[in-house]
């Protein structure tokens, strides 16, 4: 391992993750960035299957780069990444998850990006989905954020609009601003197969709150591999369920549990509008779809007794 200090960390939270990690990794391989000047932190929270294994090989077969491989026995994706985070030595910390694939310039251009742009405390990349079995045809733009978690705001880099945040799987962040702020909240985020979120959006609105500026840096992409077993009615149910759930949690914690309720009420006149105008251009599928995630996310927002492990 090369001892010369990273200027940038990758964090990657992997949990039973063998079968879906490589790609990632190999994707690593193809940075743009001198290796002296980047490492990439993988944290094992908890894996029962060979995760440890998988990694620690890759680690082996490639030592000209900075891979470290740690763990977190905390279970939850926030205890994870805020593990990665305590073992990086980088001064900016770059986040993306396990089944994803890096563009051969992300660590580049948040690092470049973040030195030319030294006000800014917070970035996050476009994220693309790439269906293993092709594209469902009931899926819109709306009901695929759910699955995908896709963020694409266009070629130029800007400031985040109102109502727009960066991903957790491609999001970079200065040191100093994780120290001043925190890192993410452990209540939020996925435990295990529990199908939490919300802890990048709540990470967002405290550094948005304090006044940090934080942009979109188009370049900095990722594609994240969405299996068929993400694409099935199940799994769709349960992670717009999930969302809502989140979002209870997050703005009861903040007092904003009434504005967000104003803004599910605003969310459910356009869904209405949309659905009618799917089923008018004989879309049927992706007007019940659209239904069925408003449906799911105002139930979760409704619930009282939130299982979170």
């Amino acid at each position: 391992m090369d001892l010369i200090c990273p200027r940038i960390s990758l964090v990657i939270a992997t949990y039973n993750g063998a079968h879906r990690i490589g790609p990632m990794l190999q994707s690593l391989l193809e940075q743009r960035l001198e290796s002296a000047l980047w490492e990439a932190v993988v944290v094992n929270n908890n894996s029962s299957d060979n995760t440890t294994e998988v990694v620690g090989e890759f680690i082996a077969a490639h030592p000209e780069f900075n891979l470290v491989l740690t763990e977190e026995k905390k279970q939850g994706l926030s205890h994870a990444r805020n593990r990665g985070i305590e073992v990086a030595r980088g001064e900016i910390i770059a986040i993306i998850d396990d089944d994803e694939i890096a563009s051969p310039g992300l660590l580049n251009d948040y690092l470049c990006f973040f030195d030319s742009h030294p006000e800014v405390a917070a970035a996050g990349g476009r994220i693309a989905a790439h269906y293993e079995s092709g594209r469902p045809k009931w899926m819109c733009r709306y009901t695929e954020r759910p699955i995908a978690g896709t963020l694409d705001l266009g070629e130029q880099v800007k400031p985040f609009p109102e109502g727009r945040y960066f991903g957790g799987g491609n999001m970079a962040l200065r040191r100093s601003a994780i120290v001043r702020y925190g890192a993410f909240n452990p209540d939020l985020g996925r435990k295990g197969n529990t199908l939490l979120g919300g802890e990048e959006k709540e990470l967002y609105a405290r550094l948005h709150s304090a006044g940090e500026q934080i942009y979109y840096l188009p370049s900095a992409s990722i594609e994240h591999i969405i299996p068929p077993a993400k694409l099935t009615r199940d799994y769709f149910e349960r992670v717009c369920l999930r969302i809502g759930q989140s979002e209870r949690i997050r703005t009861k914690s903040t007092g904003g549990y009434g504005r967000r309720w104003v803004a599910e009420i605003v969310k459910w006149s356009a869904t209405l509008v949309l659905a009618v105008g799917y089923t008018l251009t004989m879309r049927p599928q992706k007007a019940k779809y659209l239904l069925l995630m408003r449906r799911q996310i105002s139930r979760g927002l409704l619930s009282k007794n939130i299982k979170t492990d």
